[in-house]
Order: C-alpha cells, then sequence, then structure tokens
C-alpha cells in the first residue's frame, strides 16, 4: 500500500508527482479541518506543508502515526519544531535549490528600489513624459555599502553578486561565519548606520521578530534603503511605515510583510517603495526544483528512514 500523505497547503507545482506515488489527501479542500482530523488523523504517515503554511502543533498531535513533515520551501517558522521533536516527526526544508533565484530577486530589487524602476515605468504609461519634463534623478548603486542580516546560503549569495557593482559588504548575524570573506558587524544598529542598503536575509521566527525596529532604521538613515525577502516579520512593519512616512529612510524594496497577503495603505501608496507578493523564489525552474526535493525527502525516508535535508 501506498503511504498516506496529508497535503496542508495547496503546493501545484508537487500536486500530480505526490499523487502518483502516495495516497494523497488535500487538508486544505475540507470545510472543517480539525474535524477531519479527529477522525482521519491517525491514519496519515506524512504531512506536506509549504513555508507559509506550515505546520502548528495542534495540526502535529492530530496525526498520532505521523514520521515525516516535508516542507516545500527553505524557511520553517511556521513548523512548530518542538512538538515535532516531541513526537520524534522528522522535518525537512528544500534549501540550495532556491538560494539563486531568491539571490537574484534581492539585487533585482534593490536596484529596482534605489533607481525607482516602478514609480519611472508608471512615469512613462500615465504619460508624464513629455518635451522639457523628466524623471526625478535617483541613487547610484554601483560602489555603495552593502550590509546583510544572515549570512546564510541566500546572504551569501546576496553579498556574491555584490561584486560585479563594486560594493563593500559587512554583514551580520548570531555570530561571525567561519571563512567568510566579508567584514562581519557584531552590532546590527552599527551596521544599518554604516550601509547604503540594507538587505535582510535571515530566518524568520520568534528569534528575530522586529530585528529590525525604529532605532535599526534611524540609524539608516535618510539616504538609506532596506530590502527585505526574508520573512516580514524580522521588520517592524509599523516602525518601516513611520520611517518612510516621515523620509527618515530613503526607501524600500519588499517581497514579504507582516500579516501578508494584506499590505498597510501606506505602503501601497508610496513612490519610494517597490512591493512584490512572495515571489523571490518564483521561478519555473526553482519551483520545479523545489518540488522535486519535497519528492525525494519523502522516498529518501519510506525507504532508508532518513532525509536528505533535514531540519538541524
Amino acid at each position: 500500500m501506498k503511504p498516506r500523505i496529508l497535503e496542508n497547503a495547496r503546493i501545484p507545482p508537487l500536486e500530480a508527482a505526490l499523487a502518483r506515488e502516495y495516497d494523497v489527501h488535500p487538508l486544505w479542500k475540507e470545510a472543517d479541518a480539525a474535524a477531519f482530523l479527529r477522525e482521519h488523523g491517525r491514519e496519515f504517515t506524512g504531512l506536506v506543508t509549504g513555508s507559509l503554511k506550515g505546520a502548528s502543533g495542534e495540526l502535529i498531535d492530530a496525526m498520532p502515526n505521523l514520521q515525516v513533515i516535508a516542507n516545500y520551501g527553505v524557511g520553517y517558522d511556521t513548523i512548530d519544531l518542538g512538538a515535532a521533536r516531541r513526537r520524534g516527526v522528522a522535518v525537512s526544508t528544500t534549501p540550495d535549490v532556491l538560494t539563486d533565484c531568491v539571490a537574484d530577486f534581492a539585487f533585482g530589487l534593490l536596484i529596482a528600489t534605489a533607481r525607482q524602476h516602478v514609480a519611472a515605468d508608471r512615469f512613462v504609461r500615465d504619460g508624464e513624459w513629455k518635451p522639457g519634463v523628466f524623471f526625478r534623478v535617483t541613487t547610484r548603486v554601483a560602489r555603495k555599502r552593502l550590509g546583510v542580516l544572515g549570512l546564510g546560503r541566500i546572504g551569501q549569495a546576496i553579498a556574491q553578486r555584490s561584486t560585479g557593482f563594486g560594493m563593500e559588504v559587512r554583514y551580520h548575524s548570531r555570530r561571525p561565519v567561519a571563512q567568510a570573506r566579508w567584514t562581519y558587524e557584531p552590532s546590527l544598529r552599527e551596521l544599518a548606520a554604516w550601509c547604503d542598503f540594507l538587505v535582510v536575509a535571515c530566518a524568520g521566527g520568534e528569534a528575530t521578530r522586529h530585528l529590525v525596529n525604529a532605532e535599526v532604521l534611524d540609524a539608516l538613515g535618510p539616504h538609506g534603503f532596506i530590502v527585505n525577502i526574508a520573512r516580514g516579520t524580522v521588520i517592524d512593519e509599523a516602525a518601516l511605515v513611520a520611517a518612510l512616512k516621515n523620509k527618515r529612510i530613503a526607501g524600500a524594496g519588499l517581497d514579504v510583510f507582516e500579516h501578508e497577503p494584506n499590505v498597510p495603505r501606506e505602503l501601497l501608496e508610496a513612490d519610494n517603495v517597490v512591493l512584490a507578493p512572495h515571489t523571490a523564489s518564483g521561478t519555473q525552474e526553482t519551483r520545479r526544483e523545489m518540488g522535486e526535493l519535497v519528492l525525494d525527502n519523502l522516498r529518501s525516508w519510506y525507504r532508508d528512514g532518513r532525509l536528505l535535508t533535514p531540519v538541524a
């Protein structure tokens, strides 16, 4: 018999292949998920979820025979790892395969924010470009200072991309990264005060919630830009809105938000902000490879009892 898998979030690139190999039930189709789990929760040994949906402790506990959680995404802050560990449930993610696309997107968002590509596009489309009428002067990217918050795989890839722009790079993380060729800054506030562009690339979760607060934004200053491709909770969004509104920072490029998909009206109306719908990893190639890695983790677990990319 095929192992029975519960699908907690809809993941279109994965669904057909998953259904060919496993007995899959989409929990997201259930009108009353709690009632369904009370009746059928013990039937499932595997759970497939996405980084936005995750897996709560209640969900994990509602599946007494659960063995493995395969997460479609690199972030796992929405998975209750404590509950999983107490129950002996293995958890996997999809690292590496999305690193390049997220780093590409981060740097594209940085450039678009500094050079105000979206506002310039709107300037042309709205017919404002006329003889003698010019778009406003923007900010150069080359040879500026780049601060990276979080020097994991994605943070390092972002820092590497800065080489072609002749940028000086420093980073902040919980501790210095061994063999990193960039300068470690022990204080996030001091990193913000030093850099022209601060890119947020750290993990989400309670440990980093509102790590970028009003004090950090004030240190970044009226000529500094912030870019976030990590988790919306890392930035105090109310403080960010206030800093943008009062011109205490120059602009922001945001792929993630604190209460997504809800975006504050002030951000929607701001010309010095570039917005994206949490799509940094959203390329055909990356999403296909993420799906393949989810399947490879499940195959490895049910064949050998081990995961290829477990959460440490």
